[in-house]
């Protein structure tokens, strides 16, 4: 008798959760697995020499108009979000994504800054457009933290004496616009997003335990995604 109480009971709470987690284009839940190009800018907004050494020899090598770029990576994308009503949503996203820093302008060619891993903390609350149909567009806003890490000299900074660089973590805002298409009833969509964030981070150049140099960039990338998305 225990076991069929048991039993009875484990049907009767499957049955409840069942409907709960169907796949529906009306749901709370959407998880969306996306594969995303991250384009960011990188270019110096400020220099700031702390050893005025470093400024007479790049004075000396001819370079007086110095800027840098950061490098386009493409990357898989999770985001998960939950609608408090049809039209009202909020949104986060995990990614990981890696980028090197070059130089440009008097400094074309140059490989300054490499294996710069960004994680970028993003929370965005989105307003839905209910076009009454399958299609719908919306817009969002939100804050984010960049977490960088694991950066190090490139070639060129290393042959001017930088043994360690330091990228720091930057706080922004990201702006944000889409789709999403639903597929049927089953809960099974597209989505297509794109995010402008905007971010300083400060670049902090080491020679022997000394800081020779910072530098302070516009990253702002642009963040643009495509995949699946299921809504339950």
């Amino acid at each position: 008798m225990r076991k069929i109480m048991m039993l009875a009971a484990l049907s009767a709470t499957t049955a409840i959760a069942t409907p709960a987690m169907a796949g529906s284009p009306d749901g709370k839940i959407q998880v969306k697995v996306l594969g995303t190009a991250v384009l960011p800018d990188g270019g110096i907004d400020k220099i700031k020499y702390v050893d005025p050494a470093l400024a007479t020899t790049l004075d000396g090598m001819g370079v007086s108009d110095i800027d840098t770029k950061a490098n386009d990576n493409v990357v898989p994308t999770i985001a998960i979000e939950y609608f408090f009503t049809k039209n009202i949503s909020v949104e986060t996203i995990c990614c990981l994504t890696q980028h090197h820093v070059n130089g440009a302008a008097d400094l074309a060619g140059t490989n300054l800054v490499n294996h710069v891993l960004i994680l970028p903390a993003t929370v965005t609350a989105k307003y839905h457009l209910d076009m009454g149909g399958p299609i719908k567009p919306y817009v969002g806003a939100g804050p984010s933290i960049f977490f960088v890490f694991d950066e190090k000299p490139g070639a060129t900074a290393q042959a001017l004496g930088v043994d360690k660089v330091k990228m720091s973590n930057s706080f922004g805002v990201a702006l944000q616009g889409g789709v999403d298409i639903a597929l049927g009833d089953s809960g099974f969509g597209l989505s297509i997003d794109a995010k402008k964030y905007f971010m300083k981070p400060t670049a902090k150049f080491y020679a022997a335990g000394t800081k020779v140099l910072e530098t302070k960039h516009d990253l702002d990338p642009w963040v643009l995604s495509a995949g699946l998305a299921y809504r339950f």
